[in-house]
This record gives structure tokens, sequence and C-alpha cells, in this order.
């Protein structure tokens, strides 16, 4: 049921009843348009009751950011975010957002408002890990765009008129100097890793030599890897599971999506690990304990499946603590193989497209410090050369 109430010269009042609340009572939504005839505000009535019998309406009365947070989650957040995506936004939402602004009218909320949330999350003390020291730049930045993703979200279902986030500059990100191994440490770990299964030994060499990320890598299928001329596909990632079951996804941007060449020495390790794992594979089909048959990843657990992201990472810690290894994560393998390719001197873009960053600025952001320093060495290069060019003049 719905009716048009005119209520000025160009002005009309909508009401869609939606139903009765549990107290019996009739639920009504009502919207003002302005339309210059009747015929134009019983369509927009016709859009709007039909906005209201999907559920898709938002009733802007009052409604706080916290309430909107609501609408924010099950309307597009739950919809369009990655699991893991969603359980960060969510975690920054509860810890973050809705202490400072949650009670704010969203309609009231302003600039000035964000501005001062963000001063705060700059001050010492803003950590909640019990560490001293102001929150990292880059967790800052994250703060930021969720808030920037929830008002624009309430501009373009037109709650709100105007986007207050994107009235304040997004906060800079300062690239700290990662933690990684130099060769020396690079070449002891490639000797203490013969010594250990063949799934986490060829793991841990292709995280060191391609670069590719933990999600890239448990993702990884063997219709991936080209064993003939030496290339790994990139094609999908495993970044969560739900109920026990890895959900495989396309990696976040075009640029993800590589070709990534290994050296030859590690195509022939891979080559005759390929030979084991598919006598394994084989194996758990003829005593029926493989799970699944239509995806045969690179790195399988006993009953054929994906490992969990999280696993990697795991082993890796306790390998390090087990042989006194300097402690890096398990990310830092892709930022080390960055790192030695960059003292060996390969170009920044060749870099780049292994890693599979956006475009070389990310690549020169993360680790403008270590090409500083090959750029040193490059120019210090001359020296030999000037040496040498001098003494033959005197």
């Amino acid at each position: 049921m719905a009716s048009i109430e005119k209520r000025g010269s160009n002005s009309w009042r909508l009401t869609v009843y939606a139903g009765k609340d549990v107290h019996g009572k009739y639920i009504r939504r009502t919207k003002t348009v302005n339309c210059r005839t009747k015929r134009d505000a019983e369509l927009e009535l016709a859009k709007f009751q039909i906005e209201v019998e999907a559920g898709e309406y938002i009733a802007p009365e009052k409604m706080t950011v916290e309430a909107f947070i609501g609408e924010w989650r099950e309307k597009y957040a739950a919809k369009e975010l990655e699991a893991k995506t969603l359980d960060i936004y969510l975690r920054i939402i509860k810890k973050r957002i809705v202490p400072f602004l949650g009670h704010i009218r969203l309609d009231q909320v302003k600039p000035l408002h964000i501005l001062s949330l963000m001063n705060d999350l700059n001050k010492p003390g803003s950590r909640q890990d019990g560490k001293d020291g102001v929150l990292a730049s880059g967790s800052v930045e994250v703060i930021y765009r969720v808030l920037k993703n929830i008002f624009k979200r309430a501009v373009d279902w037109r709650v709100i008129k105007t986007n207050p986030v994107a009235a304040v500059r997004k906060p800079k990100v300062i690239y700290k100097e990662r933690e990684v191994y130099n060769e020396e440490e690079s070449n002891h770990l490639f000797t203490l890793l013969q010594d250990q299964a063949p799934h986490w030994r060829m793991m841990i060499t292709l995280a060191l030599t391609t670069g590719l990320r933990r999600g890239e890598l448990v993702g990884l299928e063997w219709k991936h890897v080209d064993l003939e001329n030496g290339i790994l596909h990139v094609r999908q990632s495993i970044t969560s599971s739900v109920d026990g079951v890895p959900v495989i996804k396309e990696p976040k941007t075009k640029k993800s999506i590589r070709k990534v060449a290994l050296s030859d020495s590690v195509l022939e390790e891979l080559r005759a690990y390929y030979k084991e794992t598919k006598e394994q594979w084989d194996s758990l089909g003829e005593m029926g304990l493989r799970k699944q048959d239509e995806h045969f990843f690179v790195f399988f657990n006993k009953e054929g499946n994906a490992f969990y992201p999280e696993s990697p990472y795991l082993w890796f810690r306790g390998f390090q603590k087990k042989h006194n290894l300097r402690y890096i994560r398990f990310h830092d393998l892709r930022h080390t193989s960055a790192t030695l390719l960059i003292n060996q001197g390969v170009h920044a873009k060749i870099i780049s497209e292994r890693l599979g960053h956006a475009n070389i600025t990310t690549t020169m952001n993360i680790y403008g410090h270590v090409l500083q320093h090959a750029d040193k060495e490059a120019a210090n290069k001359f020296d030999d050369i000037l040496h040498v060019s001098r003494r033959k003049e005197a």
C-alpha cells in the first residue's frame, strides 16, 4: 500500500507501508521529493515502493553513524568485500570508528570530525596492542580508507549529500625498511631447507626466488606451472577459508595476474618435486582419501586440499626458532626476493612485474632505500673506471 500527498508547489510526500511491527502497528516509510507534476511524483513513488519492498530503502531520519554501518555491512560489505578484507574492516570499525563517531548523526558528520580522528590516531598512545609509540602510518591509511568507503556508500544511496572524508587529505604512508635476509643468510636458509619435508622446502624456495605472495603460493595448481619452459602462471590466490574449505579467488589486481620465470636450478628441483607429488596425488585417489579432484594443488595436505593460508607462516616461524634464524615474517621472503634482485642490478621495472605490483611507483616506494644503495654502488664503479683511465694518462 502506498500514497502521495502534495506538500508544496513542487513538493510531494511519498508513503509506503512495509507490513506491521511486533505490536501490530503499520510500519510507514516516508520520503519527500521535488516533482513538477503528479505524474512525476507517481513514478518516484513506484521506485520508492520497490526499494521498500525489496528491503533496500534506508531511512535517513536521525540515523547515527553506527546505525548506518549496520546497513553498509548488510547491503554492501557482506556482498562486495572478500572475507579477509571484511574481517579487517569490521575490526577497524569496532575498535576505531564506532567509539569515536558511532553516536553522531550521519548527516552531521563534518570533515573536522574526520580530521580530529586522524589526528588522534597519530598521537602517542594510539596503539592498542600495548606497545609504545604511535600507530603505523599504513594502519592509519587503512582506517581512512574504511571511513571513505562507508561514507561513499551513504552518498551513493543519497542518505547524505557529500562525503566528509573526501575533504580530508589521505594520510601519507611512510614505508619502513623491510626486514629481509641478506645473501649470506639466504644461502644458509637454503642449506637448512635440504633436510625438510619436500613441500616446505619447495614452498620456501619458490617464495624466495619468485616473490609470490603466501596466498598465491597455496593457491598454485600444477595446471598453472609450465615445467617445459620454466614459467609460473599466477592466476589465483587463497587468502581465506569458509567452513574449512579454501576460497579460491582471482588476484586482487590485473597486474597480480602474471607470468614469473624460474631459474634453471629451481626448475630442475620443481620437476623432481612434481614427480613425487604426482605419485602422492594418485595414491590418495586410489585409497579414496582425496576430497578434491578438480584442483591439483602444487602444495596439498593429506586430503588433497590446499594448505590454509596461515600454515606456511606457522611452519616458517617454528623452523626459524628451531634453527635460531633471525626472525622475519613469511611475507618478508617476498621482500628478500626483491632486495636480492635489486642488489644484483636487476631493473626495478622487471622486479615490479615479477612481484605483481600495480605500477612501478609501488615498487619504488617500498624498495626505495635499497634502490638508492644499489645506485650508490653503481656510481662507485665509476671510481674504478676513472682510476684506471687516470693511471694510463699518468
